[in-house]
């Protein structure tokens, strides 16, 4: 990649499309619209472009591998047709379909298309790459970098599984490489799927019954958050983040040379947030899929906008389903009930429990009444 004299970068983030193969025309008219108002230099995909887990995906073999194939190349199309370049990397969803990461990444993206990044030597697997985006004088000199890491899967017996080490390694193999390369350490951003631990470092801790206080879980079980003081004025946290179950270091890694300006995530649909922390800008992107759970119409996409004059600077904004297309759904109704199911299982047992503690307590009235009948 390569800046164009006396233009800005535009990195378009998709993430969370988390499609069928009834693709829904909203999902469709949201990439469409976005694609078409912001023209990016480059579009990158963070994970969960398709639903994998459930029944919409049927058949084993050629015939699973072609329905998945179909989906993911109807929902590139937008950018495909426009011949913008793009890069992958993966969710905890994707695998699920029963095509590993690897594959998916190998035989349906990088035969569509303009697909850059390639796969780390030595980390399994796929959507894990770097993406120098160098001078517009045409000399090799890297002036901005773009990492892509594969943040893994759902951990067995519930939560996410540890972020891979081994990236962590590649990760500071490459930084150091474009050191020595450039000369200094190259500005750089990395984009991935589930949130790092120090994600809830960028919010602030509150009694319960503040207005708009979310209920977190696992590692922060009975915990409540709203935005932090670093964030946004119209930031919104719906959902707590999805964290790992345990912390590797990956933040320690890439803050302690300075070289990453800023991490953008999706996986929590609901969340769309900037926040800062130890000089880090950790950004949550909202989904864009409407087969899915959602913030209904405002749904997006994530642009990120680098100047060649400004190494070390990036401006970031989201563009909505609402303001690109407008107000009306295809499916009101599964769009208004999907919005308000809860995101977890962990988010789902509180729910159950008070529907239970409900119908005890309707249960208890009727047979008292009964009684003095």
């Amino acid at each position: 990649m390569r800046f164009k004299k006396d233009k800005p970068f535009k990195i378009m983030q998709i993430t969370d499309i988390q499609e069928i193969p009834a693709i829904s025309p909203d999902t469709i008219n949201l990439l469409e619209a976005a694609v078409e108002a912001e023209k990016p230099d480059l579009v990158v995909y963070t994970g969960d472009q398709i639903k994998g887990y459930g029944v919409t995906y049927k058949g084993k073999g050629r015939e699973l591998e072609t329905a998945v194939a179909k989906t993911i190349a109807t929902l590139l199309e937008p950018v495909t047709k426009r011949n913008i370049p793009f890069a992958v990397t993966f969710g905890n969803h994707d695998r699920q379909v029963g095509i590993s990461n690897h594959d998916q990444f190998y035989d349906i993206y990088k035969k569509l298309g303009d697909c850059v990044g390639e796969q780390a030597e030595g980390i399994e697997g796929g959507g894990t790459s770097y993406i120098p985006i160098k001078a517009s004088d045409g000399s090799d000199r890297d002036i901005f970098n773009l990492y892509l890491f594969d943040s893994g899967t759902d951990a067995k017996g519930g939560g996410y599984e540890p972020f891979d080490t081994k990236i962590i390694d590649w990760y500071k193999k490459k930084r150091d490489e474009l050191k020595e390369k450039n000369g200094a350490y190259v500005p750089s951003i990395v984009f991935q799927h589930i949130p790092m631990c120090e994600y809830y470092n960028v919010l602030k801790q509150v009694p319960k019954h503040t207005k708009g206080a979310i209920r977190a879980f696992r590692t922060h079980k009975n915990e409540y958050y709203v935005v932090g003081d670093t964030c946004g004025k119209d930031d919104i946290l719906l959902e707590p983040p999805s964290i790992p179950n345990e912390n590797t270091g990956e933040f320690d890694a890439i803050s302690e040379k300075g070289d990453v300006m800023a991490m953008f995530v999706g996986h929590d649909h609901k969340n769309s947030f900037v926040g800062t922390y130890k000089g880090v800008d950790l950004g949550f992107t909202q989904s864009s899929g409407f087969n899915v759970y959602g913030n209904r119409t405002k749904r997006g996409v994530r642009m990120i906008v680098l100047d060649e004059n400004k190494p070390g600077e990036y401006e970031t904004y989201t563009r909505t389903y609402d303001e690109l297309v407008g107000k009306k759904v295809t499916k009101p109704l599964f769009d208004y009930f999907s919005s308000k199911a809860p995101e977890t299982v962990d988010a789902a047992i509180p729910m159950i429990e008070k529907a239970l503690a409900i119908i005890v307590a309707v249960i208890v009235v009727i047979i008292l009444l009964i009684k003095l009948l």
